[in-house]
């Protein structure tokens, strides 16, 4: 089957398996590594990227529901080349240990501070509650978070 959607900005159009999920077809097929496999069913949150602007499980996510809709991974956060205001943070607040859920994390707080430019420490607690670490790292996470929304930083 062909499959049309846009990944980061382009258009891709890949002849694959409607059922594939979409994080196959990014790790796979179009070489983007930085979404990552943690428990395939959608828990853990490694796996999450935006689907037209919200976060999406792409290890339990068809790509034929991707047809015709924007992705974005974590590679398609900062397309200049500049790190993201948060990824920025992550390295200012020491956030990752082995750094494997990290981009799922970057990509859900991505979402928060796109709708909530300045979210309560309740907000990203929940904000953020589907995203699993085996480091246990949340409260850099949620330091880091908290950094780029007091300043101001979070519409990048």
């Amino acid at each position: 089957m062909t499959i049309k959607l846009t990944v980061n900005g382009q258009l891709r159009q890949l002849d694959i398996e409607a059922d594939t999920p979409l994080l196959w077809v990014l790790r796979d097929e179009l070489g983007l590594k930085g979404t990552k496999f943690g428990c395939g069913k959608g828990l853990c949150g490694a796996c999450t990227v935006h689907l037209d602007g919200s976060p999406a499980r792409s290890c339990s996510t068809p790509v034929s529901l991707a047809e015709g809709r924007e992705v974005t991974t974590i590679e398609g956060l900062a397309p200049d080349g500049e790190l993201h205001p948060l990824q920025q943070a992550w390295v200012e607040h020491n956030v990752p240990q082995c750094g494997y859920c990290q981009s799922g994390q970057i990509m859900s707080a991505a979402h928060l501070l796109s709708y909530n430019a300045a979210p309560s420490d309740n907000e990203i607690v929940a904000a953020m509650s589907g995203n699993l670490c085996r480091c246990g790292t949340y409260a850099r996470i949620h330091a880091a978070i908290k950094s780029v929304s007091e300043h101001g930083e979070a519409d990048a």
